[in-house]
Formats: structure tokens, sequence, C-alpha cells
């Protein structure tokens, strides 16, 4: 089984759209088959292309909270002395805590003299297994305000990694969250493989060569195709010359088209969509390189 992720280092390059593309082309291939992840935790939408059912969800568990028990707090303040994230604050008859401002590290429990505090775990979102129209898809979504969404990334890609073994699929393919922040890190960990979607605008190269680094950093091989191609020439020109200087394969290039708006219209990859348009080949032609760089056959790139 190869594990590809796809990676920007921006949002709206067009990640999703690639990933939902090769998602639709591997369940065209009689010899192929694949589970789908989607590490964008914090913005999850692989699923408005893939039309998924939901088979289980489950809660995660991003973190601890302190709460003080009224009826046995003496308002003696060591609590509120303690905390370095000014979380606890006084109330009426007992101190209060900000679940805020609070960061779940518990130094408050351990100088309680009453024990009047605990910790209790913090439901910050939710993980689901669900059958899309193409194959498996695991996703997940993070409540507003919630911290720890590289441990829900990581969450994600161990059970999708677990279902693939057991299903013996030839793909696990990740749609990863975009930048270089910790969910991208959890996304590439463990990667055979990663796809960089650059655009061809005054940052692609740079937000290019930032999740590059990420990618290089641990030791993940990476390759480049490039979104919108045509939109800024010079721009485009930019990124190939970044690709030959650091001798990264450049598997192809995307031109800007309106079918790919109207397919995500429509809740459907441009390769289902419009396979005969512009960017409809372009696609295929792009993943039937990526599968022959990561060794499932296609097309040798040139």
């Amino acid at each position: 089984m190869k594990q590809l992720v796809i990676l920007s280092g921006k949002g709206g390059t067009g990640k999703t759209s690639v990933t939902a593309s090769f998602a639709h082309l591997t369940y065209l291939q009689p010899d192929r088959r694949a589970v789908f992840a989607d590490a964008d935790v914090d913005a999850a939408n692989l699923e408005l292309v893939l039309a998924p059912v939901e088979v289980v969800r489950e809660p995660f568990v991003g973190g601890r909270l302190a709460v003080i028990d009224p009826s046995r707090c003496i308002d003696c303040g060591a609590c509120e002395d303690v905390c370095r994230f000014d979380a606890i604050q006084p109330g009426a008859g007992s101190r209060q805590v900000d679940p805020i401002q609070c960061e779940g590290c518990a130094a408050c429990v351990h100088v309680c003299p009453e024990q009047a505090i605990h910790m209790e775990d913090q439901v910050a979102g939710s993980w689901t297994r669900s059958d899309s129209r193409y194959g498996p898809l695991l996703h997940a979504n993070l409540e507003p305000a919630q911290e720890n969404s590289g441990k829900l990334v990581t969450l994600i890609k161990q059970r999708a990694r677990l279902l693939a073994l057991d299903t013996d699929v030839d793909l696990l393919l990740v749609d990863g969250p975009p930048g270089i922040g910790c969910p991208v890190i959890s996304a590439v960990s463990g990667a055979d493989f990663a796809l960089i979607v650059a655009e061809p605008t005054a940052s692609g190269v740079h937000d290019m060569e930032r999740v590059l680094e990420t990618a290089v950093h641990f030791e993940v091989p990476s390759a480049v195709c490039i979104n919108k191609a045509d939109i800024y020439p010079d721009g485009c020109r930019a990124i190939e010359e970044t690709c030959r200087t650091k001798h990264l394969p450049l598997l192809g290039k995307i031109p800007y088209d309106v079918e790919v708006t109207r397919a995500m219209v429509q809740g459907e990859p441009v390769t289902a969509y419009a396979p005969d348009s512009a960017a409809g080949l372009a696609m295929g032609t792009v993943y039937e390189r990526v599968m022959a760089w990561i060794g499932l056959g296609g097309v040798q790139h040139e």
C-alpha cells in the first residue's frame, strides 16, 4: 500500500479538487482500490465532493479542562496564584475556571489543599468513517476555537491506514491541510509520497517552498503539479525553475477552467462532471504520472 498526501503551502490552490479527481480516477481503474482521508480537520470539505454516507461517528477528546467543586472550595486562591494562563478567577463563594483560558496543565489540581479541583475530558470534535461513491472515507470536524487539530489529524490517518491494511487496498490518499503547521506535520508524518499543488501567484513559489521544506524534513519524496497554470505565466515559469533547481519532479500543469467551478457547485470532481474539459483532461494526465511516480502503474513523466 502506498500513502500519498496532497499538500499546498496555502489554502485555495485547488488541493481538494485534485484529491477528488484522483479519487474518481482511481475508482475507474479496475486494478486499483483506495481509502481516502480528509486531514484538513479545521475546514474539511472533501466530503462535499465524494458524497459520503456515514457509517460510524465517534467523539474526539482534544484535551482536559479543570473543574472546581464549589462545595469543597475554600476560596483560598492557591489555584489562581499557580495558574500561568489566568484561567482561574474569583467567583461567588468559590473560584471559577474560564474554559477558554484553561490549557489543561492540571497545576491547580496539585496545589489545591482541599482536593476541590479535578480534570475532565473535553470533547473537541468528532471523527467519522463513511462510505463514499468512490470508496471508504475517513474525515473529521474540529469544533470552533478548539485546539489539538494535529492530534485529530493523526487519529484520522491512523484509522484510515488500519482500514487500508485490513481491506488490502493499493492506495491511501490523504487530502492534507494547507500551510506548514502542526496539522500538516501530522499529515506528512508516515507518508510515502507528497504531491504539492502549487499556483502561479505572487506567493505561489514561496508557499510551495515552505511546505516542501516540511516534507523534506520528514524525508518524504515530493513532486509538484501546477494548478491554474496559465493565469500568470511568469509565476508558472518561476515554479518550473524552482523544480529544476531543487530536482523536483514536475508532474503536470492544470489550466484555469470554469468547468472546475461548475463541477464543485454540482458536488462532482471535474473528471466526472466534465472529463473532456481542459482541466479534466489535464487532471487525468497528472493522475497517471503521479501513479507512475509512486509505483502504481500509469504513464512515466518525461
